[in-house]
C-alpha cells in the first residue's frame, strides 16, 4: 500500500513513525511551512518534517492546499492507495479527498462523535472527562464528521494534565492507524455512521486562561490548571502581578482556616513554605503545588514562598 502523510505536530509524528516502521511505502509527507518561534524568531521545522528528513522522506510545505492547483497537481502524480492525515492543521478540499482510491483517512483524539474540531484532547480534560480515546475515520469534506474506523477507550487520569494525556493519545494513535490500514488492506475496516450526538471542540482563547475565583469551583479550577498544561497556564493577578498556576489539588483540610466561607472567594487562607499556599473558590479550596511568578520559572509552591511572600487574607484578583 503507497501512501501520502500530512500531519503537523509531534502527535502527528507518532503516527508517520509507526506507519514507517510498519513498512509501509510512504511516498510523500506533507507538512506546515517550517515557522519563526521562541524570542529569537528563529525558524523552527515541525516535528513531522524533522523526522521525514532523518529518514530521506520526501517532503512538502504548501502554505495552503485549497486551490492551490500546482500542490494538488503533483499530489495526483504520486498516485497514492490511501491519504493518512493526522493533526495537519487545514481542510483538505474535495480534490485531495478524491485522490486515493482507498480514500482519506484521519486519526483523531477523541471518541467520536464527540469533540470535533481543533482541541479534542484539550477540551477533555477541560471539562473533567473520565475517558477519552482515539478514533481512525474516513475523511469527508465536513469538519470530523466523516465514518467511523476503528476506537480506542482510555480513562483520564484524576490529575493527569493535556501534555500527559496528548502524549499517551499519540502513541495510542499511531498504533491505532497502523491496525487500521491493515484492516483496510484487507477489506475489512468496519465504516460506522456518526450520528448528530456532538460536541465542538474549537481552538483554545488565552482569555478562558483567566481563573474565575468568584464564579468557579475547586473542581473546574482544577480541570483548568490541567486542561492549559503545558499550552498556556490558567493564570491570575496577586497585588497586580500576573501569577500562573501549573498544578493545584482540592484541599481536604479546610479546618486550617477558621470560617472559611464567610471570605471572599480568591482569599489566601493558608501561606508558608511548610503547609503551602490555599485559596478559597467558590465551593472548596484550592491547593496550589506549582506555580510560576512575574518573569519568573515554574517551581514547586514551597520553593516559590520561601523567596516570595504571600499574605494570608490576601486575594487573588
Amino acid at each position: 500500500m503507497k501512501l501520502i502523510f500530512m500531519g503537523t505536530p509531534d502527535f502527528a509524528k507518532e503516527s508517520l513513525e509507526a506507519v514507517y516502521n510498519a513498512g509501509y511505502e510512504i511516498l510523500a509527507v506533507v507538512t506546515n511551512p517550517d515557522r519563526p518561534k521562541g524570542r529569537g524568531m528563529k525558524m523552527v521545522e515541525s516535528p513531522v518534517k524533522e523526522f521525514a528528513k532523518e529518514k530521506g522522506l520526501e517532503i512538502y510545505q504548501p502554505e495552503k492546499v485549497k486551490k492551490n492547483i500546482e500542490f494538488i497537481e503533483e499530489l495526483k502524480k504520486l498516485n497514492p492507495d490511501i491519504i493518512c492525515v493526522v493533526a495537519y492543521g487545514k481542510i483538505l478540499p474535495k480534490e485531495v479527498l478524491e485522490i486515493p482510491k482507498l480514500g482519506c483517512i484521519n486519526v483523531h483524539g477523541s471518541l467520536l462523535p464527540k469533540y470535533r474540531g481543533a482541541a479534542p484532547i484539550q477540551w477533555a480534560v477541560l471539562n473533567g472527562d473520565k475517558e477519552t480515546g482515539i478514533t481512525t475515520m474516513y475523511m469527508d469534506e465536513g469538519m470530523d464528521t466523516g465514518d467511523m474506523i476503528l476506537k480506542e477507550k482510555v480513562t483520564i487520569g484524576e490529575d493527569e494534565t493535556t501534555g500527559e494525556l496528548w502524549n499517551r493519545l499519540s502513541k495510542i494513535g499511531g498504533e491505532l492507524l497502523v491496525k487500521t490500514l491493515k484492516e483496510i488492506e484487507k477489506g475489512s475496516a468496519p465504516r460506522e455512521k456518526q450520528g448528530d450526538n456532538f460536541t465542538v471542540a474549537p481552538m483554545l482563547d488565552k482569555k478562558m486562561a483567566k481563573i474565575d475565583w468568584e464564579n468557579k469551583s475547586a473542581r473546574e479550577i482544577k480541570n483548568l490548571v490541567r486542561g492549559l498544561n503545558p499550552i498556556m497556564g490558567a493564570y491570575s493577578f496577586l497585588n497586580g502581578k500576573k501569577i500562573k498556576f501549573w498544578k493545584v489539588a482540592i484541599a481536604t483540610n479546610k479546618e486550617k482556616a477558621k470560617d472559611v466561607e464567610k471570605l471572599k472567594n480568591g482569599t489566601v487562607i493558608v501561606s508558608n513554605p511548610k503547609d503551602g499556599l490555599f485559596i478559597k473558590t467558590k465551593n472548596g479550596v484550592i491547593k496550589v503545588l506549582e506555580i510560576q511568578g512575574e518573569n519568573a520559572k515554574r517551581m514547586p509552591i514551597q520553593d516559590f514562598l520561601r523567596g516570595n511572600k504571600i499574605e494570608v487574607n490576601s486575594i487573588f484578583e
